[in-house]
């Protein structure tokens, strides 16, 4: 009977993932968890196969192997304590830079300590062992499969990276019999090039750079971004936290939420991804993705990653604009987007009184040089929408994504330069979680707070948020209302002015617009401010649905057609005709 690859998924990506990282020589140690990787590669012509019964001898074999070689060696054991024989060549692997890649393969991790036989915890390992050590899961689902595969390209890449070393892949099995797949899944392989090594060619076709939150950018690393784009017709998509404001600069936020319409400039053959975390959950359509960090790490915030640059920004956009061009780019994009945002904007409705209305009539008005810190979720969203004055720096705390440390960012920021102006705009539980923070003795003239008090969470009530399916009911729980005084009016004035603050309030736009101009001066005041605006949170709601449903792609349009000549029953007959 002729045997091919397993039908083991995990095992499947992982001999896939082995050929693209080059790594062909396999010392493999007998045993039944281990049969699935080991007849899959043992059929594979491209594997340079070895045997060794006693694993603390295969281990040492791999050693020798992969020194004088240079290459990878693969090491392959069965469960039980076959693994711990390995501890002392790995050992030696590791202060000798070895790469070795020890496969242990293992059973379900929930059979752990259930006194099931040949059955060990490998999930910790000793600190001078290996470089890294990963859990290779079975594979029930896309998400799985895509984890799976980000996780042992970097398990593999791991082996060459700062000088080489040992690594670990434990292996899970169903002990699956089905060895029929003849042909391997394409594996997606995620390459890392570190500084000085050679740069892979820049990719034809649109490019774009994505940046997330990202500190204060030098003038340097401004004109460098800026000389990439002009050379390969390139735009840089930002929200408010990215900091970037260069001349290709597009805050694409409110084209990438349209709700039923994708707009095609936001389909690219090249993401080069720059920052941190970016709280604009904007939806980008990549072929690839290069990840340009310092770091090295490989993160696949768009599941297209397939190169990860270990370098700084500045060295990798300076290294491709010292490179001679392979094609004339025609120029174009940056203004092509530009009016894309602009005719959006334009259908801007007149907005109800909430946070995305007062995003609309502040953003454009912020003093100039200032800061501003955004509160996570439904205020970042809003003021992802418009445009902020390039002098500003802009903040949110997206790294951990939580509420709890709001007011303390804002102050902490305010602390660098007592001269500068520091504004937040927060939501009431946000508020409410941080405000012990207000009384602290640091806080000086130049911070101004923004409270939007809607008397809830109320993320939870937007009309597309998972909650909103239970009307009144989320309220209890969900999105915690009634809590901190239920939107009083007296509550957070007495607090504030009681601190030394100057507190204003408004209920309404024409209320807002007229105590906003004392909140915008631009010079400092006596007082630190407070600026309470009540709103209600179905404005809230009605407001981003608004800004979501500006533009209808034609196939929405011609369906909306259909519907309303047709009729929904019309529309199904036709539906049954077109598939037969």
């Amino acid at each position: 009977m002729n045997t091919y690859y397993s039908m083991e998924v995990n095992v499947q990506i992982l001999v896939s993932l082995m050929k693209k990282h080059g790594i062909k020589k396999v010392i493999a140690s007998p045993g039944t968890t281990n049969i699935n990787f080991v007849a899959s590669v043992q059929q594979d012509p491209y594997f340079e196969l070895y045997s060794s019964v006693d694993e603390r001898s295969a281990a040492y074999m791999a050693c020798g192997l992969a020194a004088e070689s240079g290459e990878p060696v693969a090491l392959s054991c069965t469960g039980a304590t076959a693994s711990r024989n390995y501890i002392p060549g790995l050992t030696e692997a590791f202060y000798r830079k070895l790469p070795v890649l020890a496969i242990t393969a293992t059973q379900h991790e929930g059979r752990i300590g259930q006194n099931m036989a040949q059955v060990i915890d490998r999930r910790a390992v000793l600190n001078d062992m290996v470089k890294l050590s990963i859990q290779a899961t079975t594979v029930h689902s896309e998400e799985d499969k895509w984890a799976l595969n980000v996780r042992i390209n970097r398990a593999l890449s791991e082996l060459r990276r700062h000088g080489g070393g040992p690594v670990h892949i434990n292996l899970e099995t169903t002990y699956n019999k089905d060895f029929t797949l003849k042909e391997l899944p394409a594996a997606r392989a995620i390459n890392r090039v570190c500084y000085g090594e050679k740069l892979p060619e820049m990719l034809s076709g649109r490019v774009a750079v994505f940046v997330g939150d990202h500190r204060k950018w030098s003038d340097k690393l401004t004109k460098a971004v800026d000389k990439f784009c002009l050379k390969y017709d390139a735009v840089v998509l930002c929200d408010q936290t990215s900091n970037y404001r260069g001349k290709y600069r597009i805050l694409a936020n409110l084209a990438a939420a349209q709700s039923r319409y994708f707009s095609p400039l936001l389909e690219t053959d090249l993401l080069i991804d720059i920052g941190n975390v970016s709280g604009a959950y904007m939806s980008c359509r990549a072929k690839q993705v290069w990840r340009v960090n310092p770091d090295g790490e490989m993160r696949d915030t768009f599941g297209k990653l397939t190169t990860v640059f270990e370098m700084e920004e500045l060295d990798f956009f300076e290294e491709y604009n010292a490179l001679n061009c392979s094609e004339e780019r025609a120029a174009g994009y940056y203004e092509e987007f530009t009016a894309e945002c602009a005719r959006i904007a334009d259908k801007i409705p007149e907005l109800p009184f909430s946070n995305p209305w007062i995003a609309q009539n502040t953003a454009g008005r912020l003093p100039e040089n200032s800061i501003l810190y955004l509160g996570i979720l439904n205020t970042l969203r809003s003021w992802n929408f418009f445009e902020t004055p390039a002098s500003v720096s802009c903040y949110s705390n997206t790294g951990g994504f939580g509420i709890d440390g709001g007011l303390s960012s804002l102050i902490g920021m305010s602390l660098t330069d007592k001269d500068k102006l520091c504004l937040g705009v927060v939501g009431d539980l946000g508020f409410f979680y941080d405000m012990n923070a207000l009384g602290n003795r640091h806080v000086g003239n130049n911070i101004r707070l923004m409270l939007i008090n809607n008397g809830r969470g109320t993320e939870f009530r937007n009309y597309n948020h998972p909650a909103s399916r239970f009307g009144d009911a989320a309220d209890l729980f969900m999105a915690a209302a009634g809590h901190y005084g239920a939107q009083s009016e007296t509550l957070v004035k007495h607090y504030s002015e009681d601190l030394g603050y100057e507190y204003m309030s408004a209920s309404n736009k024409e209320e807002y617009l007229k105590k906003s101009e004392r909140f915008l001066i631009p010079e400092l005041t006596d007082k630190p401010m407070i600026f309470e605006v009540f709103t209600d949170f179905q404005c809230e709601s009605d407001a981003i649905k608004m800004m979501n449903s500006l533009e209808i792609s034609a196939s929405e349009s011609a369906k909306k057609l259909a519907k309303k000549v047709l009729g929904d029953k019309g529309v199904q007959v036709v539906k049954k005709l077109i598939k037969k």
